[in-house]
């Protein structure tokens, strides 16, 4: 029960226990003010004594705590209050306004429909029969007047009874929508409480399964860089083993060195690469930003960097895995594109982030290529399982002669605080 329920359950509590008493006051009032309506003192005296046992009356059946529930005591009260009131209105018809009381708490103290029927009938009666003039009547028109008082009270009380009735009906509605609002909200709260479970575990999953996918990128890696390096400064080497030149020895000796630079520098990423060193002291976009500027920098190619949509602090997986698709993409460029000018475009569009990678170089046929590699090569494979391990996708638009474009939608998971 809400503070305003609680504050109008008690006024209605103060109505119930002080409104007698105060339409007895006012009745005993009037009474005085109009004494000629008295006969002698015999009904003064008689009047006195039916007061005092209305008070007492009262006294006997207590305050009202609470809606109270029909019982025989209340019963009994209801009967002995209309019995007093009766007689009071009988010696003056001003007591009216205490007998109007038995409107008020005939549902709580009566037990039974039909004899709170017949409670508010008697009630009608009396305060009818002062509306007419008080009883006795003495004349037809107050007989006539008498009708029309309890037809036009019983057509009150039927009405005031339809609207009470509505109004509980309404607050029983209201009650049923809330208690369902209340259901609906717990049950929602499960939901998410599931979803945040299933987000978990499935980033738990990922960082499992990121083992595995870094043995295989390294092994790519030292395949393609490392491993081919090697085995040239192996044969440049040969070559100069078996030459009487000089001239043809330094030259071979030169080349050596530069692939043993390179594959060192080669090594160097590859190690740099384990971890996402750049996501240390910045946020996602910082990171990319630095990431692109050395790319571009290194290779000389032209490279630029766009974010998108209101930025949102993104969970360390997603800014790992999504900081990864990037530097792979560079590294495709760099190794195969040929590009002259790479664009990068990091967009946060309500519950997604999408990565955008675009070059200008010679491009290549995504089917021919799945064809030839049976899987559509290592390190397209690769962005696109980091991508799934997170429940996200990836796409690659390419085209010979009309460059490439690598574009990564993940769901946007918010950094645990």
């Amino acid at each position: 029960m809400t503070a305003a329920d609680q504050q109008l359950e008690h006024r209605w509590d103060q109505l119930h226990t002080w409104g007698p008493y105060g339409l007895l006051v006012v009745s005993s009032v009037l009474s005085i003010l109009a004494g000629e309506l008295m006969a002698g003192p015999a009904e003064w005296y008689a009047a006195g004594a039916l007061v005092v046992a209305a008070v007492a009356l009262q006294l006997w059946h207590g305050p009202r705590r609470g809606r109270r529930t029909p019982s025989r005591r209340g019963t009994v009260y209801y009967v002995l209050r209309w019995v007093i009131s009766f007689a009071l209105t009988w010696l003056n018809p001003f007591f009216a306004f205490y007998a109007s009381t038995g409107y008020f708490d005939t549902d709580e103290v009566v037990a039974g429909t039909r004899r709170q029927r017949l409670g508010l009938f008697a009630t009608i009666v009396v305060v009818a029969g002062a509306q007419a003039g008080g009883l006795p009547f003495h004349n037809p028109v107050q007989w006539v007047l008498f009708g029309v008082m309890v037809v036009a009270n019983n057509a009150l009380l039927m009405m005031i009874g339809h609207l009470t009735q509505q109004e509980e009906q309404r607050s029983r509605d209201r009650a049923v929508t809330i208690a369902e609002l209340e259901r609906t909200n717990t049950a929602l709260q499960q939901v998410l409480d599931e979803n945040a479970a299933l987000h978990a575990q499935l980033l738990v999953q990922a960082r499992e399964a990121g083992v595995a996918d870094e043995r295989r990128r390294l092994a790519a890696e030292i395949h393609d860089t490392i491993a081919q390096g090697l085995t040239g400064i192996i044969a440049q080497l040969q070559v100069v083993a078996n030459t009487p030149d000089p001239a043809t020895a330094g030259e071979h000796t030169r080349r050596a060195t530069e692939l043993a630079r390179h594959s060192l520098g080669e090594a160097r990423r590859s190690v740099q690469n384990l971890a996402p060193v750049a996501l240390e002291n910045d946020g996602l976009p910082q990171a990319l930003k630095k990431t692109v500027a050395e790319w571009a920098e290194r290779t000389g190619v032209r490279a630029e960097f766009t974010v998108a949509g209101p930025t949102e602090r993104l969970h360390t997986e997603l800014s790992a895995t999504l900081l990864r698709i990037v530097q792979e993409a560079l590294s495709n460029a760099s190794r195969h594109a040929r590009a002259t000018r790479v664009g990068v475009t990091l967009t946060y569009l309500g519950d997604e982030v999408i990565l955008d990678i675009r070059d200008d170089g010679k491009g290549f046929d995504p089917h021919a290529a799945r064809e030839r590699t049976g899987t559509g090569g290592f390190g397209l494979d690769g962005m696109r399982a980091r991508a799934e391990r997170i429940a996200g996708s990836l796409t690659v638009e390419s085209e010979p002669g009309h460059g490439t474009a690598v574009s990564a939608r993940v769901p946007l998971v918010r950094h645990d605080n």
